[in-house]
């Protein structure tokens, strides 16, 4: 959890740091240049590709246009008619019939329908406006019910105190003593619970800590339990079997839901177990490098990943603020994080910044960065007039360009922070799925764009382009130059996307629309929150008043339901408003800061630093019941994803946009055949070894963990007679064998157009036919195969052939004859050794690395001591 010494915290809202701009990273730069805007402003005025929207939905409306279309591959578009006939009135008047059919919606068609359209529509608005008031007299009767009969005395005043703290320690202080007065203390000794299963808890619990002792006892004695069934087989098997999303109901939200802080001890118990067992399993030596990769593979699949989803809400999303400043202090802020229009520019801040950088950001001394409304009504007024829309697109993306750090894309994003962005997009087209922008499916796409994008609200901004960036770091239109609009009339929570592209199974949503947030009732407490009647043990607002409430709710649903799917709600600015209250807003853990009535009048403008001050404190207070939850599930997934990050081999190059590698994290840059032959003549020139620049070498974990692994006892296998013998010719004609043996930093492989260059020189001198002779007469003892894990250089000597290894093609022997090749192959397949003769002269060399750690990863030739010492 958090740092009781807050060391790693950043400034409270009460701290003068956290009210002084100037202190703010990079508060004087704006991050933006005139070149990108210029570009998203010719996008949008660029016409539109096809039929827009609001062409078919009002073809009375639309420009006259002409859609020029073939009947079919040899009709031409404009057929020569024979004869001219003199249009008459009649089919005059039967074509403008025909053509005001144009854009007509086919399901709407028959009288019934035009019939009773309106009066079904009238009648199950008026039931829906019986029901909403319902509704609201049933939400105020439990609210007095719980503030005038159940919050009385002694514990109205713990929770006040409660409510009063300012730091996450003091408020776990209150909520312990809450929980104490209300008894919740012996609930948690207590394992058995109707909402998971104690019994098989307990049991995979003790035999887990038995078997990882047993483990321990035999790590600790050094035998490397080679051969038989092990305790560490046994533990892993444990582990596979129980680590997984909600095991036996210990994620379960009623676990959480009965105590301000806390579950029960078993839960917690079994929680601090498995991440321990992990811990050891993980890094245990009696595992090798390949079983951990496979084990923790498993467990990241099985267990899943947290994901942070903000939602929309105009300046409601500035409540988002307090939420991830919560999480970030406890170091619990998810590395998957979704947003949606207002959520989608709080989601860009924190992906594009590191956490020194957000501990300083994430202060009321921000809302001098906030100033997306400062226009005054005498501007924003005739523009919206004019184009419909309040705010301008370019105007906007010039101000919050600041919070995505200029024109970055969610791959550079992603390089820079580790965070993964996701954007929700919805297409002007009706008709057209949506888009989660992330850095798998968009990963040239300008973020700044897609924000816009999620934001374009109907009425507030007009859809907009997407941008991305191309190679010359120009700007330029992304999806043919289609618009696109708010993503939450859509999609506000896509949990499904991000299951699917990063198997989420976990949410932390955080709403805050103000639509949504009406409704949101909790009749059996939430986590953190547990209900105020009996102690926790009953209903909100009695049994009766939960009923009511429930009922209305669905009654509700229901019957906008049966007007989306009867398609009687009208379509004002040609969007269906139906998904606005029925798609899904919660997640696994739902987070509603308390907001004010004062919200609403402020919805779409900008917050001072005493607005902003409040609603970072009340993001905290809604989160930090929810933080002990969050705590036990990150605690197991990430000790995964650690491992996996660890057990990840060295990747290879892929069509996709290579990561970066500055940590070692992201795909190993490969050598091109043109910087490859550039080094090669420059060895060959200077006669000296040649440095590669560091971004050109393998990652440094991928040799620790090649070190490791042979430091736990994984042997290179021995070659066969037949490879010694012939590595012992090889070494008769080559002078150079008795050279210490060469590093995987001193090894290169040349390419094929660098190997005829040297074919074609004259003045080189080929080889003896003694020599010649001797090569290949090693065809007649040598293996005629060569296994994976083996050694395939000394065998590609003798038999005449060079293979390239980036093209797995076979070349000639003549062409490196000149050279008196001798080759000797690295284990790691990644770099092989060519010592050439050039008449004396010392043969070239490229060093890949000057660092003395590359030569401690058994990179060198295994075999080369064992034909030394056989000669």
């Amino acid at each position: 959890m958090a740092d009781p010494r807050k060391s790693t915290d950043g400034p409270s809202t009460d701290s003068p740091d956290a009210w002084d701009h100037h202190k703010l990273p990079d508060w004087d730069d704006n991050f933006y240049d005139p070149d990108d805007f210029l570009a998203f402003a010719s996008a949008l005025s660029a016409p539109e590709t096809s039929p827009s929207e609001e062409d078919l939905l009002n073809p009375k409306k639309r420009p006259e246009r002409e859609f020029i279309t073939a009947l079919n591959d040899w009709r031409p578009i404009h057929q020569r008619v024979r004869g001219k006939q003199r249009p008459t009135h009649a089919s005059t008047k039967a074509k403008r019939k025909r053509k005001s059919k144009r854009g007509r919606d086919e399901t709407r068609e028959g009288w019934t329908y035009s019939v009773l359209k309106y009066p079904f529509l009238l009648m199950v608005f008026g039931w829906l406006i019986f029901l909403g008031a319902s509704y609201f007299i049933t939400r105020l009767y439990i609210y007095v019910y719980e503030q005038w009969i159940t919050w009385r005395g002694k514990r109205h005043r713990l929770r006040k105190e409660l409510r009063e703290q300012t730091s996450f320690e003091d408020w776990v202080k209150s909520a312990k003593v809450l929980d104490r007065y209300l008894g919740s203390d012996r609930w948690k000794e207590e394992d058995e619970y109707a909402y998971y299963d104690s019994r098989t808890v307990r049991r995979v619990m003790e035999q887990m800590k038995a078997l990882r002792r047993r483990a321990e006892d035999e790590e600790r004695g050094q035998r490397n339990g080679v051969g038989g069934q092990r305790p560490v087989d046994d533990l892993r098997a444990l582990a596979e079997a129980c680590v997984k999303n909600n095991f036996a109901g210990t994620e379960n939200t009623r676990l959480y839901s009965e105590t301000y802080y806390g579950t029960k001890d078993l839960v917690q118990q079994y929680v601090d177990e498995v991440s321990t067992t992990l811990r050891f399993l993980l890094s245990s030596r009696q595992l090798t490098e390949d079983e951990k990769r496979s084990l923790a593979k498993h467990l990241g699949t099985n267990f899943g990943r947290t994901a942070l989803c903000l939602s929309g809400g105009a300046t409601f999303a500035y409540y988002h603020f307090g939420i991830a400043k919560a999480l970030l202090d406890a170091d619990l802020l998810p590395d998957i994080i979704t947003g949606t229009s207002g959520g989608a520019l709080i989601a860009a801040l924190l992906t594009t910044r590191t956490d020194e950088e957000l501990k300083k950001l994430l202060v009321p001394a921000l809302a001098y960065r906030i100033n997306a409304c400062s226009e005054p009504w005498t501007v924003w007024l005739p523009r919206w007039w004019r184009t419909g829309a309040r705010f301008d697109s370019v105007d906007w993306a010039k101000r919050c360009s600041w919070f995505c750090r200029g024109s970055l894309t969610f791959l550079e994003a992603y390089r820079r922070t580790g965070r993964i962005l996701n954007v929700s997009c919805v297409p002007s087209d009706p008709h057209s799925p949506t888009i989660l922008a992330n850095y798998l499916t968009a990963p040239d796409c300008v973020i700044w764009s897609a924000v816009l994008a999620s934001a374009a609200v109907p009425g507030i901004l007009n859809p907009v382009v997407l941008m991305r960036k191309n190679r010359d770091g120009k700007l330029e239109p992304y999806s043919f130059g289609h618009k696109w609009k708010d993503g939450s009339l859509r999609t506000d929570i896509p949990l499904k996307s991000l299951n699917l592209h990063f198997t989420v199974n976990f949410s932390i949503v955080s709403q805050v629309n103000p639509h949504i947030n009406l409704f949101f009732f909790s009749s059996r407490g939430t986590v953190g929150r547990p209900v105020t009647h009996r102690r926790g043990r009953g209903w909100r607002g009695g049994f009766l008043g939960s009923a009511l409430e429930q009922y209305l709710k669905l009654d509700l649903n229901k019957w906008l339901k049966v007007l989306r799917h009867l398609e009687l709600l009208p379509r004002p600015l040609g969007q269906d408003w139906s998904e606005v209250w029925l798609q899904r807003f919660s997640g696994t853990i739902t987070i509603w800061p308390r907001t004010r009535f004062s919200d609403f009048y402020y919805i779409l403008s900008d917050p001072g630093p005493q607005r902003l001050a409040h609603m970072i404190h009340a993001g905290q207070l809604a989160a930090w019941p929810k933080l002990k939850f969050i705590a036990n599930r990150m605690a197991v997934e990430k000790v995964i994803e650690d491992a996996r990050e660890a057990t990840r081999p060295a990747t290879q190059p892929l069509p996709t946009p290579a990561l970066a590698i500055d940590d070692g994290k992201g795909l190993r840059s490969m050598l091109s055949e043109e910087d490859l032959q550039a080094l090669l003549e420059k060895a060959k020139s200077s006669h000296e070894p040649v440095e590669v620049p560091a971004g050109m070498l393998t990652p440094r974990n991928e040799r620790s963990q090649r070190s490791k692994a042979q430091g736990a006892g994984v042997r290179a296998e021995s070659p066969s007679l037949s490879r010694r013998f012939t590595g012992w010719l090889g070494g008769l004609q080559s002078p150079s064998a008795t050279q210490s043996p060469r590093t995987s930093s001193e090894t290169v492989r040349p390419s094929r157009a660098e190997l005829r260059m040297e074919h074609l020189q004259p003045e080189r001198r080929r080889a003896s036919v003694i020599d010649e002779l001797r090569r290949q007469a090693g065809v007649l003892w040598d293996d005629p195969e060569v296994d994976d894990g083996e050694t395939a250089s000394e065998t590609e000597h003798e038999e005449g052939v060079v293979t390239s290894e980036d093209e797995n093609v076979v070349h000639p022997e003549e062409d490196a004859a000149p050279y008196g090749v001798e080759h000797h192959e690295i284990r790691d397949g990644h770099s092989t050794v060519i010592r050439r003769r050039l008449q004396g002269a010392a043969p070239p060399r490229i060093v890949f690395g000057s660092d003395e750690s590359d030569h401690e990863d058994g990179g060198a030739d295994p075999n080369y001591a064992r034909r030394a010492e056989g000669k």
